[in-house]
């Protein structure tokens, strides 16, 4: 059975939410998928988000390797594409950083992750976004630091771009254990409602 969602009001404009479920399953403006380079699909999240939103993302991401990131897209960079048969209208494609230990390399480029599809978010003028927790499957990230990390860089966005129209970030965790490291760190962090 999943937890219960959470919420943490930012301020008048901003609430984090924390959910333990599906990211494909989420009917918000855009859900990011923590992709591979290729963008051509593979196994987690990417997968899911592939096999669901169908055909019409995969011939998007196609269409962005062959035009704009022909040799796939680099760690920490973000593309869009519709969201195809997803609740989501969007999706944002970021490639994570393969965890070897070298924190001072890989803590920049899953900032950016975040930073970057946030970005990418509020260019488009969207109201809500829902990420996974980025590079801590396969990839191996140790979860707690980088949620942390993903936190306090959606903190940071929004004390530097007060004009933003989104109003809502989801950080949505498939197992009951990351999403209670999730819960436990942000509450941490940001303190109780």
């Amino acid at each position: 059975m999943n937890a219960s969602p959470y919420q943490i009001r930012i301020s008048e404009s901003l609430t984090l939410r924390f959910v333990q479920g599906d990211i494909s399953d989420q009917q918000v403006d855009a859900v990011v998928n923590a992709a591979n380079s290729s963008l051509m699909g593979g196994g987690g999240v990417d997968g899911a988000i592939h096999r669901r939103g169908g055909p019409a993302i995969l011939q998007e991401c196609m269409k962005i390797r062959k035009t704009v990131w022909k040799d796939g897209l680099p760690p920490g960079k973000a593309v869009i594409t519709s969201g195809g048969n997803l609740k989501a209208k969007y999706v944002i494609h970021t490639v994570g950083p393969i965890w070897s230990g070298a924190k001072d390399k890989e803590e920049p480029i899953l900032r950016d992750c975040y930073r970057n599809s946030l970005a990418l978010a509020a260019s488009k003028k969207l109201d809500s976004i829902a990420f996974p927790s980025i590079s801590t499957g396969a990839f191996g990230y140790p979860i707690r630091e980088a949620c942390i990390l993903a936190v306090k860089t959606v903190l940071d966005f929004f004390q530097s771009n007060k004009d933003s129209t989104l109003r809502e970030v989801i950080f949505v965790l498939y197992s009951k254990s990351d999403y209670n490291i999730y819960l436990e760190t942000a509450n941490h962090l940001i303190g109780s409602p």
